[in-house]
C-alpha cells in the first residue's frame, strides 16, 4: 500500500526541529511519509539525520510583502509535483502562505495548527482587524483547524474566523521522559553552575525563549533590577537565541544599559535545555503574546515554580497560586514583587514546583497531541 504523504510547513527550520520533530517522527513510525518544509538553515542537517526529508523554500518571519508573494509562488510550484496527500501548516505566516499555496496546488487535504494568534486586545483596532482578516482568509483554505489552546478556539469562533465545527482543540505537550525533576544529579547541577560562573548559594531566576521585547524581557530586566535590592547575589539566567531577524531583538547590551549585566548570564541556544532548567529556582515568562508556551510546561515538569503574564495561552500552563503565579502583562513592578515573594519563601517554591510536576503529568504529555493529529489525518482521508 502506498504511504500517505504529509508535508509540515513552517517558516524556519528551528521550528521544525524544536517544535515539530517529535511529532513528525511519531507520524513516520505510524506509517506516514513525512517531509518538513521551511527556509534553509543550520538545523536542517539534524532534521535529515533523524530520517525526515527536508525541502527548502525561502521564507522570512517578518512582514515582507514582495518576498512573501514569491514564497507563496515557490511553495505552490513545489507542492504541485510532489503530490502530497496532506499539507499541515504551522505558525501565522505559513498558515496563510502555505495554505494558499497548497490549495492552488490542488493538495487534497489541508490542516493548520494555530500556535497562537498574532492579534490581541491591546493592539490598535485597525491593526487587530487586519490580522483577523488574514486569519479568516487562511481559515477558508483549511479542511481542519487545530488550536493549541481553548481560548483561541473560542476567539476564532467569536470573531468569525471559522465556524465551531471546523476547529478542534489540540492542546500542547512535551516529552515527559526528558523533562522531569530527577533529570540531573546534584553533582551535575553544581558543575553546570560552576561552568556558568553562578555561585553555589545564588538564587537563580530563569527565562527560556527568543531574546525579543515581545517576550517581556524589558519588564524582566526592570523587575530583576528591583529584585536585586533585596537579593544582591541573585542571578538572571537567560537561555535562547537573540532573534536578529526581529526589530525588537534584545541582547546583553540592553542588560548593560539597565545596570544588571554583572548578574545576567546569556547562554544562547542550548541543546540540552533541561540542564538549564535544573539550575533555576524560579522560572519566568513575562510574554506579551502566546499560543501555548512549551517553556512553561518544561519548567513545571522539571519541578520549578513558574511566573507568567495573565494572557491567552500562558493561562493554560499554570494554576495561579497552585503551580505558579500570574501577573499583569507589561507590569515590571508586579513581576518584581512576584519574583521576590518566591525567592523569599523556599517552602512555597517547593510546593508550587511539586504541584507543577503533577500538572505536567496530567495535561502536558505530547503523545496525546500526536494521537489527535493522527486521528485528524485519518478522518480527512476516510471522508475522501
Amino acid at each position: 500500500m502506498t504511504r500517505v504523504r504529509v508535508a509540515h510547513v513552517t517558516t524556519i527550520d528551528l521550528s521544525l526541529r524544536y517544535l515539530l520533530l517529535n511529532q513528525m517522527l511519531y507520524l513516520k513510525e505510524r506509517g506516514f511519509d513525512v517531509t518538513g518544509v521551511s527556509a534553509p538553515g543550520p538545523d536542517v542537517p539534524f532534521i535529515e539525520a533523524q530520517g525526515i526529508r527536508h525541502i527548502a523554500v525561502p521564507m522570512t518571519r517578518s512582514m515582507t510583502p514582495i518576498a512573501d508573494a514569491r514564497a507563496r509562488i515557490e511553495l505552490m510550484r513545489l507542492l504541485r509535483p510532489e503530490r502530497f496527500d496532506i499539507v499541515h501548516t504551522h505558525t501565522p505566516k505559513p498558515g496563510l502562505l502555505g495554505q494558499l499555496a497548497a490549495r492552488a496546488a490542488g493538495v487534497p487535504h489541508i490542516v493548520n495548527t494555530i500556535h497562537g494568534f498574532y492579534f490581541h486586545d491591546r493592539m490598535k483596532p485597525a491593526t487587530r482587524r487586519f490580522y483577523i482578516a488574514m486569519e479568516k482568509i487562511a481559515a477558508l483554505q483549511s479542511d481542519a483547524i487545530l488550536s493549541q489552546n481553548p481560548e483561541d478556539v473560542r476567539t476564532a469562533v467569536s470573531v468569525g474566523i471559522c465556524p465551531s465545527e471546523r476547529i478542534e482543540l489540540l492542546g500542547n505537550g512535551i516529552d515527559l521522559t526528558r523533562f522531569r525533576p530527577d533529570a540531573l544529579s546534584a553533582e551535575v547541577i553544581t558543575q553546570h553552575k560552576s561552568a556558568l560562573g553562578i555561585p553555589e548559594d545564588a538564587l537563580v531566576i530563569g527565562f527560556v525563549g527568543r531574546m525579543v521585547a515581545e517576550k517581556g524581557l524589558l519588564e524582566l530586566f526592570d523587575a530583576f533590577r528591583r529584585v536585586r535590592l533585596d537579593h544582591p547575589t541573585a542571578r538572571l539566567l537567560l537561555v535562547g537565541p537573540v532573534d536578529e531577524h526581529k526589530s525588537d531583538a534584545l541582547g546583553p547590551d540592553r542588560a548593560k544599559e539597565k545596570g544588571i549585566a554583572d548578574a545576567c548570564i546569556f547562554t544562547g541556544m542550548r541543546e540540552q535545555v533541561e540542564d538549564m532548567y535544573a539550575l533555576m529556582d524560579v522560572f519566568v515568562l513575562p510574554d506579551h503574546r502566546e499560543g501555548f508556551p512549551r517553556s512553561v510546561m518544561e519548567a513545571s515538569a522539571m519541578g520549578k515554580p513558574v511566573i507568567v503574564t495573565d494572557i491567552r495561552g500562558c493561562r493554560e500552563t499554570v494554576i495561579d497560586g497552585a503551580t505558579g503565579l500570574m501577573v499583569p502583562v507589561e507590569d515590571a513592578g508586579a513581576l518584581g514583587r512576584a519574583i521576590s515573594s518566591l525567592l523569599d519563601d523556599a517552602e512555597r517554591r517547593r510546593e508550587l514546583g511539586a504541584r507543577g510536576v503533577q500538572l505536567a503529568r496530567e495535561r502536558f504529555d505530547e503523545r496525546k497531541v500526536f494521537r489527535i493529529v493522527e486521528a485528524t489525518y485519518e478522518r480527512l482521508l476516510r471522508a475522501s
